[in-house]
């Protein structure tokens, strides 16, 4: 390898230490999470699609809670904008993450999955704009597939027992992460009903205040709960999306900790935002998103309504999108945002990996089924959009898998390496080979 070789940027290279462990921790949960949000979508289609499916509507249709304060809310109506707020605020703690000490922290280091991620949501917008369109419909559905469910993605990927280096699985969850910041912005501008500029006054006022305790390094949690639930409540009665105040909690909290290393009562070991998202990631996996599915995703698969999906314009944009779209912008955004800064990739690696990748990012199916939710009232016409994303979901997972599967074995192979630590001092024998080369 020539000097000038050596010194250009290494794309999807041997993440840090730190790094990788942090990500490890939060996919291991994601991936138990996605095990369990593909049986409550199994559950959901089974059910909506037998003879007790009445019993199915009523449940979700049921409607409870505080009518005076504006919550009087279906059973699937407090699952998409309550539980999944509990999604949106881990979201929103790994984003500040990311941001603060992980992969995002430096523009050097954001360029390519800031870039794959932005290309990865307009190209699907703008493909299923133009299906739509073309075909006679409406573009209503075009920010339908611009989210990659990163839950699902890796139950998929855990189903075909499919090894991924680290640098792969952290790439497509900074991915994620970007999509849900992407999503949670579109649903904010492009969801909102009649405003209550004094209800949201209030929201924005208990943020305020959630952000000055944060300064002040007040740590009682009870100030933060309540807090929470109150911006909640006015966000969801001020006409935006009640998610959005999930999101902006989980960017407030502090994500690093105070007198790290240091000694005496005023120093943390774990900061505010990750002892939250230890917390509360395995509930938002393991119980909020797959609820949401339970209640989202039973839509009709009769063959009337699958053939729904591929003959009206707007499912078809959906499809599409998520399928072409994902893939197309994805790959094209990670490859020319390669050749701009003139990184060589991964010598372990090749094109086809990122292009495997990029097809596995067309799941999208948690946030792609709410903002469905979100741009079509009609239950019929929500119901082809769901038929959709769902389609969309498995043919993405199918594809991958067989692009995947062919590497496979080259993947076992680099996550040995990555995992062998044969003196047993719990660092990998990588990273201490790797110090020592560089000494």
């Amino acid at each position: 390898m020539s000097d000038a070789q050596r010194d250009r940027p290494t794309l999807l290279g041997l993440l840090p230490w730190g790094e990788r462990r942090a990500v490890s921790d939060a996919l291991r949960t994601e991936t138990v999470g996605g095990l369990v949000l593909l049986v409550a979508a199994l559950v959901a289609l089974v059910w909506a699609n037998t003879p007790w499916s009445g019993a199915y509507e009523a449940l979700r249709d049921t409607r409870f809670g505080p009518s005076a304060m504006g919550l009087d809310l279906s059973v699937g109506h407090w699952a998409s904008d309550g539980l999944l707020t509990i999604f949106f605020l881990v979201a929103g703690i790994e984003l500040k993450r990311e941001l603060v000490v992980g992969e995002l922290r430096t523009p050097a280091a954001a360029a390519l999955p800031v870039v794959a991620a932005l290309c990865g949501m307009a190209i699907p917008a703008v493909l299923c704009a133009v299906v739509s369109s073309a075909g006679g419909g409406s573009p209503t559905a075009w920010a339908v597939p611009m989210a990659t469910d990163i839950a699902f993605a890796l139950a998929v990927l855990a189903v075909l027992s499919t090894s991924l280096p680290s640098a792969l699985r952290a790439f497509l969850l900074t991915l994620a992460v970007v999509d849900d910041l992407g999503a949670i912005l579109i649903i904010a501008v492009f969801f909102t009903s009649d405003l209550n500029l004094l209800a949201l006054g209030g929201a924005v006022a208990c943020l305020v205040l959630f952000w000055l305790l944060q300064r002040m390094r007040v740590r009682g949690w009870w100030w933060y709960v309540a807090l929470g639930v109150a911006a909640w409540v006015l966000m969801y009665n001020g006409g935006i999306h009640a998610t959005v105040a999930g999101v902006a909690m989980g960017l407030i909290l502090r994500t690093t900790p105070d007198g790290a290393g240091g000694a005496g009562r005023g120093a943390e070991k774990v900061s505010p935002g990750d002892r939250t998202a230890h917390r509360l990631r395995p509930f938002s996996a393991g119980v909020a998103v797959p609820l949401f599915a339970l209640f989202a995703a039973g839509v009709s698969v009769s063959p009337e309504a699958l053939g729904a999906v591929f003959t009206r314009p707007e499912p078809l944009g959906v499809v599409v999108g998520l399928v072409a779209g994902k893939a197309i912008g994805i790959f094209a955004g990670t490859y020319f945002t390669a050749r701009f800064t003139r990184a060589q990739l991964n010598p372990d690696l090749a094109w086809a990996d990122v292009l495997g990748l990029s097809v596995l990012a067309g799941i999208g199916f948690t946030v792609a089924l709410l903002i469905g939710e979100l741009s079509f009232p009609d239950p019929a016409q929500a119901d082809h959009i769901k038929a959709a994303v769902l389609v969309a979901s498995v043919t993405a997972a199918t594809v991958a898998a067989v692009l995947l599967k062919r590497r496979d074995r080259i993947y076992r192979r680099l996550c040995q390496e990555e995992d062998r630590d044969d003196d047993a001092d719990g660092v990998p024998d990588i990273y201490q080979r790797n110090e020592r080369g560089a000494a």
